[in-house]
């Protein structure tokens, strides 16, 4: 069990305890700072640092995770070992307690370098290949060879509670293509992962060698046009479907509050080449729990365990030919989704392409996304014997208008 903490209200199985402790961004005074959270309060990193631990200040003293990030892996622990002592050794209460805050507006708590998009469930990519491609088998020849992936746009991950503004683009209507608004707006259900300890041109990362260079965890909403993606994803797959919007939770868990999460990925029915065969070393699944929240009712509950691809393999692929990475690099894990009718973690899987609307209270029902639409993505790591439960947070998005713009019709 974790140390107990000195922090009042902060009892041994607060989600938010010291086996917990992520990172964020937070407003003070009008300007944004780094801090760890503790239960409901936030400890100014870059204060506590001057007084307690100078050298690694200046890791911490810009409003974003990318300097500390940029700094090898020993010193992500050194620091996160340095701010547990400081939250339960009594004898530093007077000294960290003044830093203590509450929790303000929360920033984006690193700036993001490149961003790739997995499609790592296999629940998910055999529902969705059945709506996309009835015609053929639900999952591509290539999938169970390889961690399928994209590259998505960086410049527009936002942090939650950013409102996202409905996209236009095109879309197939019968034997005509349209140019106007999404009509079939939908959310994914994400695992974050935050890159560090940057990588040379060339140099691949190794299984074994994962957690070197993922910093940590955080939620993620990959908002999807369906309607645009449907059109426009042959032959090279999402483009103006995907990157109009992409959510982040504000608090980066660090992946050693992590380690007793630790589960085996579902069984491997297909030989993996040697870079992703992980059969000798520790597992990389997560026992991570995630809720969808739609207008106030909880809609589904995907479970993270049953991803067929880790993230140790999705970076292993990610750099296999060479690819560098850079500090604050995001990967995500693509729509988490189980077995079950009640686990699917996108509405396009939950409506069954609006062949069965979703039922909401006062007689409402949903296929895709309306505007004035809130969704909410919440994360934990359930309680276990020797373990409490661990919070990764939630990221949140209100779907507003567009601009209005004419819709244009093309004959084809």
């Amino acid at each position: 069990m974790s140390p107990v903490t000195w922090v009042p209200g902060v009892g041994a199985g607060h989600p938010y305890g010291v086996h917990n402790l992520p990172y964020g961004a937070v407003s003070y005074a009008g300007a944004p700072r780094l801090v760890v959270r503790i239960g409901d309060q936030a400890l100014d990193l870059a204060a506590a640092c001057a007084r307690l631990a100078p050298d690694l200040a200046p890791l911490v003293s810009e409003p974003v995770l990318n300097p500390l990030l940029a700094a090898p892996a020993r010193t992500w622990r050194r620091l996160r070992a340095a701010v547990r002592s400081w939250l339960t050794d009594d004898s530093l209460r007077p000294v960290v307690e003044p830093l203590l805050r509450p929790i303000g507006q929360t920033h984006l708590p690193f700036a993001v370098g490149d961003y790739v998009d997995f499609y790592a469930s296999e629940h998910h990519a055999s529902a969705i290949g059945r709506i996309f491609r009835p015609n053929s088998p639900p999952l591509p020849e290539n999938w169970k060879h390889l961690p399928i992936g994209y590259h998505g746009r960086s410049g527009t991950v936002v942090v939650s509670g950013t409102p996202v503004a409905r996209p236009h683009g095109q879309r197939r209507v019968g034997d005509a293509v349209e140019v106007g608004p999404s009509l079939r707006l939908d959310i994914e259900a994400e695992v974050g992962f935050v890159l560090g300890a940057a990588t040379r041109l060339g140099e691949p990362v190794a299984l074994a060698d994962a957690a070197e260079h993922v910093f940590g965890v955080c939620l993620v909403n990959d908002w999807s046009a369906r309607d645009l993606q449907a059109w426009e994803y042959v032959p090279l797959g999402p483009f103006l479907g995907k990157s109009f919007a992409t959510s982040v939770s504000p608090w980066v868990v660090p992946l050693d509050a992590l380690d007793s999460a630790r589960t085996p990925p579902p069984a491997r029915d297909v030989p993996l080449a040697s870079y992703l065969d992980d059969t000798a070393l520790p597992p990389w699944g997560l026992d991570i729990a995630l809720e969808i929240e739609l207008n106030g009712t909880v809609v589904s509950h995907p479970p993270f365990p049953a991803m067929y691809w880790t993230a140790a393999q999705m970076l292993a692929h990610l750099t296999v030919n060479g690819a560098s990475i850079r500090p604050g690099d995001l990967f995500a894990s693509g729509t988490v989704s189980g077995p079950e009718p009640d686990q699917a973690g996108s509405l396009m899987e939950l409506s069954r392409a609006g062949r069965s609307p979703i039922e909401l209270p006062g007689g409402l029902t949903r296929s895709f996304l309306e505007d004035g639409d809130e969704v909410v993505i919440r994360g934990r790591v359930p309680a276990a014997p020797g373990r409490p439960e661990l919070a990764l947070g939630e990221v949140t998005g209100v779907v507003v208008a567009s601009p209005p713009r004419g819709p244009e019709r093309i004959q084809t």
